[in-house]
Formats: structure tokens, C-alpha cells, sequence
């Protein structure tokens, strides 16, 4: 094993370089990954530009990447060398954007045999979602017809995408909006209903329209911005559900539309802590999801660069991938 790696590194807030470091040293209760892929989540972009990174976390390898797939390097935590694995390490502890990771046991996922990493790098993000449409809509435990209705999803990046695959295998007719054409198209081939392209349509116009003034049934807001849950109060149903995805816009006190959110009397669900989740149960269902093909994730590997390219891929997911959905990093070595 080299004595040195290369990583990515967030130096102080909005300035990311790659430099060569040690190879870390696992604890006891951790296992050192050679990374193969990672790809960049929303909630990594706040860290790096908008002020939400820990001052103690500055200058470490990887950080603050949290989706990654890679192969277990050396015999440790239970899993022998060479095992392919999922890395689901708590967002504000990753250190995915490095050649080698050394990341709690309890934290990691064996892969089932011949698993394409490439394509199981989403089984992070894609378990995110699955966590969250756990709590906007809880399968119900009662036998019966479940009557779908109208369901919308407020951004079309890897997240929202996602969404509306769940919805559309529940049944939802789905509307989709996002700022970007090009995933609007992506929405489209995948089951959404209508799409609408932001800010020259309206979703909460589009949502009333199609429902004759009554409101979706359930809306998902997954772009991260605060004008996006003032939408997604607004273009939902009195006692309608809200799903929160999308990560805060900035530190501290936010404006929300509380009085309508009351006036409807909604159900609000916000989705943070799948790393906590007992058995890591919605990873591993994302897993067997990709392995089966039952979720589309192509559409979300589009976008790769090379690791010495961090900083421009961290730039680009800034930019909403300039029209990906995703944007990811190749490690070198990766299994093409």
C-alpha cells in the first residue's frame, strides 16, 4: 500500500484544493476503504460555500464528501480485504473525496457480489429518499385500498428524481418543476405528469390547475431553497402532507410561511438522520433497488470528474451540475 494518497480538501470556506496526505490510519473500529467513486450532495456544496462546515474539519482529507463507494483495502471491522462496499459516514464527518478513507465499521455496507460500483455509488442519496418517503408516507399497515392522488416534487436534481420514481410506483400522478430544461426532460421520461420549468411557470399555478383549486395530496420540496417551501406550503391540499428534503439555505433563522402552513393544517416532515436509522434498513433497500433495476440512476452518473478536478466539480454541483442532475468524482484506479 502507498505511503501517501491524494484528496480533496476544504482549506477554509469556498476554497477546496487537492493535496497528496498520508494514508489514514483506522481505529479499531473502523475500516479503511480504497475509494472507487464519490459523488457530491447538496448539503456538500452548503458545507463548502455557505458557512455550514466545522472549523475542526478544515484541512482533512475528503471532507466533507459523504457518498462513496470503494473496496475494503485490509482486513478490519469484519470485512476482509477486497470486499466492495457502500461508505455511509455521517455528512458532516465524510471524507469520500479521497483515494483512501478510513470510516466506521458501522458505517459501511458490503455490496452484493459483482455489483456495478459505478451505478451503486446512488444507493446513498437514493436511500436518503427512501428514509424520507418512510415518514411522508408511511406504507399503511391496515389491509384496504390506498386511493394515489396528486403528488409534487419542487426540484428535479438526483433527489427530486428520485422522489418521483417513488411516487409514480405509488401511483401519484406527479408534477415536477426545476430551473433547468434539461432535467425537466429527465422528469418527463421517468412517469412525471407535467413538468414545469421555473421561474417562467409556476408550480403552485400548475398544481391548482390540475386539481381545480384543491392542491396536491403530498409535495416534496427538494431543491434547498427557502422560496421553494413557501411553494410547497402553498400548492398543497388543506391537511395535505409537505415533505422537507432540500438542505437549509442558510445558518439560523429562516422565513416560513407559518400561518398558512397552520390555516391548511398540514402533516411537515423533514428528513435528516438516515446514518442513525436502525440496520442502515433504507441503504440497504437502495441497494437491492439499483441491483434490481427497479430505480433508475443513470441519468445521475452523467457528470463525472477526475479527483484532481474536485474543485471544478464542487463549482459545477454549485451550479446545478450546469443541467445534470448529479455531479460525481472518479477516483484514480476506479473500475471502469
Amino acid at each position: 500500500m502507498t505511503a501517501s494518497m491524494r484528496a480533496a480538501c476544504l482549506v477554509a470556506s469556498g476554497l477546496v484544493e487537492v493535496r497528496e496526505f498520508p494514508v489514514p490510519q483506522p481505529r479499531a473500529d473502523q475500516v479503511l476503504v480504497r475509494m472507487h467513486y464519490a459523488s457530491i450532495c447538496g448539503s456538500d456544496v452548503h458545507i463548502v460555500f455557505d458557512g455550514f462546515h466545522r472549523e475542526d474539519q478544515l484541512g482533512r482529507p475528503g471532507y466533507p464528501g459523504h457518498e462513496g463507494v470503494g473496496v475494503v483495502e485490509r482486513d478490519g471491522g469484519g470485512l476482509t480485504a477486497g470486499t466492495p462496499v457502500l461508505t455511509v459516514p455521517h455528512g458532516q464527518l465524510g471524507a469520500c473525496f479521497a483515494e483512501l478513507q478510513a470510516v466506521e465499521a458501522t458505517h459501511v455496507i458490503p455490496l452484493p457480489e459483482g455489483a456495478d460500483l459505478r451505478r451503486t455509488l446512488l444507493a446513498q442519496q437514493l436511500g436518503t429518499t427512501i428514509f424520507g418517503m418512510k415518514k411522508f408516507l408511511p406504507v399503511p399497515t391496515e389491509p384496504g385500498p390506498v386511493e394515489p392522488g396528486t403528488a409534487a416534487v419542487i426540484g428535479s436534481g438526483s433527489a427530486g428524481l428520485f422522489y418521483l420514481q417513488h411516487l409514480v410506483r405509488r401511483g401519484f400522478d406527479v408534477l415536477v418543476s426545476d430551473l433547468d430544461e434539461g432535467r425537466l426532460a429527465v422528469a418527463k421520461r421517468l412517469g412525471a405528469a407535467q413538468i414545469v420549468h421555473e421561474p417562467a411557470e409556476s408550480i403552485v399555478a400548475a398544481v391548482l390547475a390540475a386539481t381545480d383549486g384543491v392542491g396536491a395530496d403530498v409535495v416534496i420540496e427538494a431543491a434547498g431553497y427557502d422560496v421553494a417551501r413557501a411553494a410547497a406550503v402553498e400548492a398543497a391540499r388543506v391537511r395535505g402532507t409537505v415533505g422537507f428534503f432540500g438542505y437549509p439555505e442558510l445558518k439560523g433563522l429562516a422565513p416560513f410561511p407559518v400561518e398558512r402552513s397552520f390555516r391548511k393544517s398540514l402533516t411537515m416532515e423533514w428528513v435528516n438522520g438516515t446514518q442513525q436509522e436502525h440496520g442502515l434498513a433504507s441503504f440497504r433497500a437502495a441497494i437491492a433497488a439499483i441491483t434490481a433495476g427497479e430505480i433508475e440512476v443513470d441519468h445521475c452518473l452523467e457528470k463525472m470528474y477526475a479527483l484532481d478536478d474536485a474543485p471544478e466539480a464542487l463549482a459545477a454541483a454549485r451550479a446545478h451540475g450546469h443541467g445534470a442532475a448529479k455531479v460525481g468524482i472518479v477516483m484514480p484506479g476506479a473500475a471502469e
